[in-house]
């Protein structure tokens, strides 16, 4: 691509890179191509020399060249769960088609951003939870067209590495213990807000002691929902506590307990059959993000959460401090 500042005459057929004033408030914007109408406008204006981007013959136009990446990125649109969005001027947008949670493939998109400099693309996180019509990223062509070649090496090094995963559970049982007069109202609110959001249903609000007997009976009878979730009156702080002891005690098994994700750490999962089951930390009484939210999404989605998935989420794990937090992190 030929880019510079050329007399207007010379300027027919190329882009203009960069926006002219014209009298009396007219204005022509760059990225647009020079025809005979805009060098007539431009001579009127008195303006006898512009800054301009001409195409080579191994060029490809920003547009042309943003649409695609997007397609290499999602080959397949409709089963990836996203919509391509063109908004001219080099730009493509990914959007999310419903809820759900968002695979990247983040090895693929760094060798694609680090192939051609003309080729952007940004995310949100891994795993993050859309709702429909949420931007997953965005693609920018930094110039006005991209070489062939550079823009081939880049789509096959990005190939395929975003999807949406859709919900797949859409039953869920909330089951909460008490040590006191706890009626588990706000606790059972704000577990059905997170789960709408994924447009997961939950049972109606369920309330035992916390004793192991009492939650182990509650877990046997709740095998029939897609997920259990357990929020107990006193946080768990050991994988032999109360409500690990009695998910064992139903037949179930936990697989991991604890988190390093603040506020989230006293968290653990484990299966009752083939249910997953997750011990909520007391944090999740708050709307505010915690890391059960990233654990619940995931599970609702069919990603699978492992220890090793969990340990991988300390980075970026330190949240945001909660009002209701019993001990803040810098108390006095």
């Amino acid at each position: 691509m030929e880019f510079g500042e050329v007399p207007t005459d010379q300027a027919a057929g190329a882009i203009l890179a960069h926006s002219e004033a014209l009298p009396g408030g007219g204005r022509l914007r760059k990225g647009i191509p020079l025809g005979p109408e805009e060098i007539a406008r431009l001579h009127a204006a008195g303006i006898t020399s512009v800054t301009v981007a001409r195409l080579g013959p191994d060029d490809l136009h920003e547009d042309a060249a943003a649409m695609a990446v997007a397609r290499a990125l999602v080959p397949d649109p409709e089963a990836a769960g996203l919509e391509l969005r063109a908004m001219r001027t080099g730009r493509v947008n990914i959007l999310a088609k419903g809820p759900g949670v968002v695979r990247l493939n983040a090895k693929r998109i760094h060798q694609m951003n680090a192939a051609e400099p003309m080729i952007t693309l940004a995310t949100v996180p891994p795993w993050q939870r859309m709702e429909a019509g949420g931007m997953v990223g965005t693609i920018k062509i930094i110039a006005y067209a991209v070489p062939q070649q550079g823009l081939a090496r880049a789509c096959a090094l990005g190939a395929d590495a975003i999807s949406l995963r859709p919900p797949v559970l859409r039953r869920a049982v909330l089951i909460q213990t008490s040590v006191g007069e706890e009626d588990g109202v706000k606790g059972h609110r704000v577990t059905e807000a997170r789960l709408s959001r994924l447009g997961v249903t939950l049972a109606p609000c369920q309330i035992v002691p916390h004793r192991v007997a009492e939650l182990s009976q509650a877990l046997r009878a709740a095998k029939a929902a897609d997920l259990i979730l357990i929020l107990t009156g006193s946080a768990t702080s050991d994988i032999r506590d109360t409500a690990p002891e009695a998910l064992r005690e139903a037949g179930g098994r936990v697989l991991h307990f604890g988190m390093p994700v603040d506020p989230g750490n006293l968290l653990f999962i484990g299966k009752l059959g083939r249910v997953p089951v997750i011990g909520l930390p007391g944090c999740a009484k708050s709307p505010a993000l915690n890391g059960a939210d990233w654990v619940m999404e995931r599970i609702i989605c069919g990603v699978p959460v492992t220890p090793r998935s969990i340990a991988a989420m300390g980075v970026g794990g330190l949240l945001k401090e909660i009002p209701t937090r019993p001990r803040p992190r810098e108390g006095t």
